[in-house]
């Protein structure tokens, strides 16, 4: 059985990412990777759903196993990537997404160089604000200080293998259907097919 490809998912917020990987994700073939947290579950959160909720000491020593793709520390928290989990699905093959801030994808890049990097962009910065204006969650504060974060995230794109520009969404997610599909057939993923062929030549 062939494996499945790492996919690791970086985009400022606004960019429509959850819309895209939400239509990527409905393939059979696609998993979700579930992220783990020190966090308290919030009211509505499910574990294995949301997050991976796991006690302090708990984590601590999955990253003193090297358990962890990735992990940061945020207002006294730990969030990370359990690294057992992807390599089952992986080796289930399965493509396995990661939807992950670009810190946390720099990270996953030194460990694991052979994943693939995709970076979702807004068509401009100043398309992104007028989305976040009209979502209407937000106050003008937040969203400037949102769009600020994104102008600076959008720098690190260069990092990454793949960029989809998400100005037409159905454009987009064909995109992104595009940039696997041709990480499928690259011939480093396609060895055990070339090995059949050649058995019968």
């Amino acid at each position: 059985m062939d494996k499945g490809i790492l996919i690791v998912v970086s985009a400022p917020s606004g960019c429509g990412k959850g819309t895209i990987l939400g239509e990527v994700l409905k393939d059979e073939k696609f998993y979700y990777s579930v992220s783990a947290t020190t966090r308290s579950p919030r009211p509505g959160e499910t574990d294995g759903v949301n997050y991976h909720f796991l006690g302090k000491e708990q984590f601590e020593e999955l990253i003193s196993k090297d358990g962890m793709l990735e992990y940061a520390s945020y207002c006294g928290n730990y969030y990370g990537t359990p690294r057992d989990k992807v390599l089952e699905k992986i080796n289930e093959g399965k493509n396995v997404i990661l939807e992950i801030e670009v810190q946390g994808a720099m990270q996953i890049k030194k460990k694991c160089p052979e994943a693939v990097f995709v970076f979702i962009a807004p068509p401009s910065v100043s398309e992104l604000r007028n989305r976040l204006v009209n979502r209407g969650t937000e106050t003008a504060e937040v969203i400037e200080q949102r769009v600020s974060e994104a102008a600076q995230e959008i720098q690190h794109a260069y990092e990454y293998d793949y960029v989809v520009v998400n100005d037409d969404l159905q454009q987009a997610i064909s995109d992104f259907k595009a940039v696997v599909r041709a990480e499928e057939i690259k011939t480093v993923n396609q060895k055990n097919i070339i090995d059949e062929v050649l058995k019968n030549a």
